[in-house]
């Protein structure tokens, strides 16, 4: 998948009546395979950058094209058939349901598309296993720690082999080692699926793994 974007603008109502801008004309482009990385400081827009581009925020200009279909001008409920289908999302905030297990969290990524359910368990198995949750697998996400949610909601966003991958600082609540091994799921993603993947990160080594890293200040991208 071609992830293109051109022009992105977005801004929020502050308290005062003037509109916040945070993008300013965001052009992007990523090929299939290709891990671009997003640095910047805190508060750059590096967040609301993922949700523009995963259809979760409407921008305010600008157009988002995957492969040759322009998906910025679709109607809301095409955009969400569009999320379930080909776009994997790994939050900042994890977003796992509080009233499901782990195990349910993850499986519930293959209930949107309509997937096979065993097939979709013996995936769920084999993610949850290597990203060592599995063993956790019947606990609810206030009985897990917060590196414990990142991976359970990494496997839940990767389950369908989504051909975008957007991914919120992955490793940012993970120590060294597991930090390692979502980095490495990440590299196999692309390298192996011929994933597009869009990674912020403030971590080295996590930018190390890209292919581009592009850094975002005054609201444009900018070659890091």
């Amino acid at each position: 998948m071609l992830l293109r974007a051109v022009g992105l603008a977005k801004s929020y109502r502050g308290a005062g009546a003037e509109p916040i801008p945070v993008l300013r004309g965001v052009d992007l482009e990523v090929k299939a395979g290709e891990i671009a990385a997003i640095v910047g400081v805190s508060g750059s827009g590096k967040s609301t950058l993922l949700s523009v581009l995963g259809l979760l925020e409407p921008a305010d200009g600008g157009e988002i094209w995957l492969d040759s279909e322009r998906v910025s001008h679709l109607g809301r409920r095409a955009q969400a058939r569009m999320r379930g289908a080909r776009i994997g999302y790994v939050f900042q905030s994890f977003l796992l349901i509080s009233r499901l297990t782990a195990w349910e969290n993850v499986l519930l990524a293959a209930r949107y598309v309509g997937r096979d359910r065993r097939e979709a368990e013996q995936e769920a198995l084999r993610l949850m296993e290597r990203l060592d949750v599995l063993h956790r697998r019947g606990h609810y996400p206030a009985q897990l720690s917060g590196g414990e949610q990142q991976r359970v909601a990494f496997c839940r966003a990767v389950l369908n082999s989504p051909p975008l991958l957007l991914a919120d600082e992955p490793a940012g609540n993970l120590d060294e080692d597991h930090a390692r091994v979502i980095l490495g799921e990440i590299r196999a993603q692309a390298r192996e699926r011929g994933t597009t993947v869009i990674l912020v990160t403030h971590r080295a080594e996590a930018a190390a793994e890209a292919d581009h890293v592009l850094r975002l200040q005054g609201g444009r991208l900018e070659p890091s």
